[in-house]
């Protein structure tokens, strides 16, 4: 029996047309999205005062969704900064520079080591930990820092990213969007993420060695800052840090992996998934961040974990400000609607989003192959305001919508819009999201995005394709 769409639903649908076109022409959706929720509050609640408070609540709602999310990413990046200051992070990697001897084995050394390290600590500092060692290495075995640019966007800002296995910030992002569990998106994930990872790295280094031996090769460099000060945000004497042996180093770095492996160890074990994984993931590198600063500081550690953590919170806030009033927008389309608005649509109803694909299905014959084609497009799309999290939510809602117009295939045809939009925005071919791996390269940003763009566009090509089969 079809579902009685009711003006609500038809402001919601009109809502995101609007913010689609905006992100094609590259435009901010913030103040779109809150309009969308004052629009929405008045037609459920009629009254002005319900539809004004309805936007404060919708982005408390959002902040409480997002919130292990926001405090997991902030709680490793404080981590990451007193391993830098400390140079742990030299010591961690150190015994891996032995095997980057030829610069096939420097991209793809430089590569897997980042992608690993970015699963625990996230792109943007695992670039600070990893990129000042490795990248000296590798350019003196041959690989230019171009490549060496490009092997840490795809494996960190692509592989690991786009999967986020451990931390599992995005998944959960596109799994509450889409209504469904953690668990499920990140399984589906698992063959999309591999697909599109194989196919990209693979065509990068090959455009690379092509390029090299025809002579159309550009390294794109440019003057930057020095690593050291790319990587430090401030010096003054409270951030001195006392000296630490080689041998407390290497015991430190040993202790701080064994530590992490345990936490991999207990997920398997105790199967811990979603917030259960991200607690025991930020809860060590609390413990870590802490000890670590009492040894780095002394008798200034106590003040010291307070200065890292706020530096932490500040780049989680600063990321996922934008994200917030989006989501609020969006998880609307759900469970949230009838949280903050009261029970206002059809009795039948299921969401706005369910009864939007219900009513699509009755009007569309709707398959596997336009659904997925649909879904990469709206990744793609929601990535090019160069955040690849602010979108995420969006093509949560629309895989839930296509996969009830479908009848199958919910986790996914999320997991194809999660990874479309992270691999676009999230670090991989938007210029300005590639700063952090352009500036300690030393290479211009917008020539590195040059470099992404053909295997990247290949990947989300094939990835398509066989997300296709899988529906």
């Amino acid at each position: 029996m079809g579902i009685h769409l009711t003006a609500i639903h038809w402001v919601y649908l009109a809502f995101i047309v609007l913010i689609m076109t905006l992100l094609i022409r590259r435009r901010d959706t913030t103040l779109v999205c809150i309009t969308g929720i004052f629009a929405l509050g008045i037609l459920a609640t009629d009254t002005l005062s319900g539809s004004v408070s309805g936007v404060f609540n919708s982005f408390i709602y959002a902040t409480k969704e997002l919130m292990g999310t926001i405090m997991i990413i902030s709680i490793i990046v404080a981590m990451s900064r007193v391993l830098i200051k400390t140079g742990i992070n030299e010591t961690m990697v150190a015994p891996l520079t032995r095997f980057l001897r030829t610069p096939a084995m420097a991209y793809w050394g430089i590569g897997i080591i980042m992608m690993v390290t970015s699963f625990f600590f996230w792109p943007s500092p695992a670039v600070a930990l990893i990129g000042a060692v490795l990248l000296p290495v590798a350019i003196r075995v041959g690989l230019p820092a171009l490549g060496a640019a490009v092997a840490m966007n795809l494996f960190g800002h692509g592989i690991a990213l786009s999967g986020d296995y451990i931390i599992q910030g995005a998944p959960k992002l596109t799994a509450d969007a889409a209504g469904l569990p953690v668990s499920s998106v990140m399984a589906a994930s698992v063959p999309l993420v591999i697909v599109m990872g194989l196919v990209t790295t693979v065509a990068a280094f090959w455009m690379m060695r092509r390029d090299q031996h025809n002579g159309s090769w550009r390294d794109g460099l440019v003057t930057i800052k020095s690593t050291g000060d790319a990587l430090t945000t401030r010096t003054d004497e409270d951030d001195t840090v006392a000296a630490i042996s080689p041998g407390m180093k290497k015991w430190l770095a040993i202790t701080i992996l064994l530590l992490f492996a345990a936490d991999v160890a207990a997920m398997f074990i105790l199967k811990l998934q979603g917030g259960d994984a991200t607690a025991l993931v930020g809860g060590t590198a609390v413990l870590i961040l802490g000890v670590i600063a009492l040894v780095a500081h002394r008798n200034r550690g106590l003040e010291k974990v307070t200065s890292y953590l706020i530096e932490g919170f500040m780049f989680g806030f600063k990321v996922f400000g934008p994200v917030i009033p989006i989501a609020a927008f969006f998880y609307l389309g759900d469970a949230a609607f009838s949280d903050l608005f009261g029970k206002v649509l059809p009795d039948a109803s299921h969401g706005i989003v369910n009864d939007l694909g219900v009513a699509l299905a009755n009007a569309v014959p709707l398959n596997g192959a336009v659904g997925s084609v649909t879904l990469t497009i709206t990744g793609a799309i929601t990535g090019l305001d160069g955040s690849g999290f602010s979108g995420i939510s969006l093509a949560g809602s629309i895989a839930q919508l296509f996969a009830t117009a479908i009848g199958s295939g919910a986790a996914t045809l999320t997991a194809l819009g999660q990874v479309a939009a992270i691999w676009v925005g999230g670090g991989t071919l938007i210029p300005w999201a590639l700063i952090p791996a352009a500036a300690i390269c030393g290479v211009s940003p917008f020539e590195l995005a040059r470099r992404n763009l053909k295997p990247v566009l290949l990947g989300l090509a094939v990835t398509t394709v066989v997300a296709m089969f899988l529906v």
